[in-house]
């Protein structure tokens, strides 16, 4: 059985730190998963409720030229990313269905490497099992093993880390996985919240990165966090036309098709740079209030220039933070959620209301 070869669900196991975080006179602060909790931004949501919610037949795996031209000027016009062809751009449902099920639909099984980061998204491992195939952890790639390695996964900026690669190390992977006829596939759901990073995050498309090849390149790419369309599942990836036509036609094959008003949010989500700025300010805000509020707790804060989260440690097990925050009616992550090397960490989420981030500041500084 497939669910005989996959670590326990990571977040069932914070049952008991919930319940004494939720016992907290003042109510819970919920810091510990990075879903989005502002509203939704106008031009997305007219998209939804527009003439797409009218069409009642089947929606294309491919999506509308025009839904692929807007990502493909979006990933130039926001990130740099030039020369992506709007024939190697696919909607997607939601990035994480893409990071658990690419070593499939790529071909791995038994016997191939796929590559992740020391300190990684859960889902990375959780997708080369599914495929059958062995995972490495490792940010140098020393350890990757010859010849096998079929996939290596980037995330910058990153979760859990809030860290950001230099262009150098980019440049260093992409040579690297070439050299061995490896896809590298870079995660980039943080990359429109560059927070203080300087210089600021680059797509493994940009042309600093690449030199404008994009061959054996895939960009992954979610709204959830930059436009808070994590209910609507709406994501995609570019890239290698060759690697992006063979996704879609297993993809047409298996029915991995993205709702026909989700696409046009997609759409008007990507057309849309204002929204995106103002939602980046937020993280931004409450990013320094919180970092703050932990520093005066006593915790240091590695990394967490950009993204989504921050990065802490007192040099104890991480479980033990845990509780102590859940003391004070807050809740967050385990670093050991993101590999043997996050023990004596926890990951902090920016995503909270202004008012349930101030309670929490409030609540470490006394």
């Amino acid at each position: 059985m497939v669910g005989h070869r996959l670590p326990d669900f990571p977040w069932d196991s914070l049952g008991a730190a919930r319940e004494k975080a939720t016992a907290h006179p003042d109510g819970l602060v919920d810091l510990s998963v990075g879903t989005p909790v502002d509203p939704v931004p106008d031009v997305v949501r007219s998209a939804l409720a527009g003439p797409a919610a009218d069409e009642p037949g089947y929606p294309t795996t491919y999506g509308p030229v025009a839904l692929r031209t807007a990502i493909a000027d979006s990933l130039a016009r926001r990130y740099g990313a030039t020369g992506v062809d709007p024939a190697a751009v696919l909607p997607t449902i939601g990035s994480k269905e893409t990071v658990a099920w690419l070593p499939t639909l790529l071909g791995l099984g038994a016997g191939d490497i796929v590559v992740i980061p020391e300190l990684a998204y859960p889902t990375y491992e959780v997708g080369a099992r599914l495929a059958g195939a062995d995972h490495v952890r490792s940010d140098s790639l020393t350890a990757a093993g010859p010849g096998r390695v079929k996939l290596v996964w980037l995330n910058s900026p990153s979760n859990p880390t809030g860290r950001v690669l230099p262009v150098d190390h980019l440049r260093k992977v992409v040579t690297w996985a070439r050299e061995r006829g490896a896809v590298v596939a870079s995660d980039e759901c943080y990359l429109g919240l560059p927070g203080g990073s300087d210089p600021a995050p680059r797509s493994v498309l940009h042309p600093d990165v690449c030199d404008g090849d994009h061959t054996g390149l895939l960009a992954v790419h979610s709204l959830s966090k930059t436009s808070n369309t994590a209910g609507y599942r709406a994501a995609y990836v570019a890239g290698d036309p060759s690697l992006v036509s063979a996704l879609l036609e297993v993809r047409k094959h298996a029915g991995m098709i993205v709702p026909r008003p989700v696409q046009a949010a997609l759409q008007a989500a990507v057309s849309d740079d204002a929204h995106v700025a103002v939602q980046a300010a937020l993280y931004d805000a409450r990013r320094a209030r919180l970092r703050g509020g932990l520093e005066a707790f006593g915790l240091k804060i590695e990394h967490s220039v950009a993204g989504l989260y921050l990065w802490c440690t007192e040099d104890e097990d991480c479980r033990s933070t845990v509780d102590r925050l859940a003391e004070r009616g807050i809740l967050v992550a385990p670093g050991e959620f993101y590999g043997p090397a996050g023990r004596r960490h926890v990951r902090v989420a920016l995503t909270a209301s202004d008012e349930r981030i101030d309670a929490a500041v409030a609540r470490l500084s006394t």
